[in-house]
């Protein structure tokens, strides 16, 4: 019964819902509760004083705005090769820097050249096609969403296959110059032997 006059039924008490619904509010006291920490400083809940500290084994990224590493971080992905030493490079600008995030994004585009390099040296290369989606905008007629849609990303739409195949492009440009200035060493040297 929305918007009348009348006051609306209030919500059930605690004591009424642990008396009709079986095991509600269990938790409600934190001793009950096997997660709780039992041994507590009772001003701020802390349990130390400083945290323990995680060891860095190694070089981590740490910003120039703070004094030291966090006690606790990642270490699932550590830097290397070309990409390792952008990113590392860019945590020498501060946060409040440009240069700081456009080389981070730098390396992250040099690391996705990276790992595609090496699966294809590896023998088993990416499957752009399948995994960029591409099929799935001819599967049910996907594609007709966009057009006559007015969909807000339609201006940049262009742009997207531009990014996507731009590094690939590049890629091709830098393998046939190599191979051509390989090629006219090598007829080079046949015309001219010495």
């Amino acid at each position: 019964m929305p918007y009348t006059r009348d006051k609306p039924p209030t919500a059930r008490n605690s004591e009424e819902l642990r008396r009709t619904i079986a095991g509600w509010g269990a938790d409600l006291n934190p001793d009950d509760r096997p997660s709780h920490r039992k041994y507590v400083d009772a001003e701020t809940g802390a349990h130390w004083d400083v945290p323990d500290r995680q060891d860095p084994l190694g070089f981590r990224e740490k910003s120039t705005e703070h004094r030291s590493l966090t006690p606790v971080f990642g270490t699932a992905q550590p830097l290397r090769g070309l990409s390792g030493a952008i990113r590392q490079y860019a945590y020498t600008f501060s946060e409040g820097r440009l240069a700081h995030w456009v080389l981070l994004i730098l390396g992250d585009r040099i690391d996705l050249l990276e790992n595609r390099v090496a699966a294809l040296l590896r023998g088993r290369p990416d499957n752009l096609i399948i995994e960029s989606g591409m099929l799935r905008e001819f599967r049910h007629r996907a594609y007709r969403t966009r057009f006559g849609q007015h969909r807000a990303d339609w201006k940049h739409q262009p742009l997207d296959v531009l990014l996507w195949a731009a590094p690939y492009v590049a890629i091709a440009g830098g393998v046939y110059l190599a191979t051509r200035s390989t090629g006219r060493r090598r007829a080079g040297a046949v015309r001219h032997p010495s």
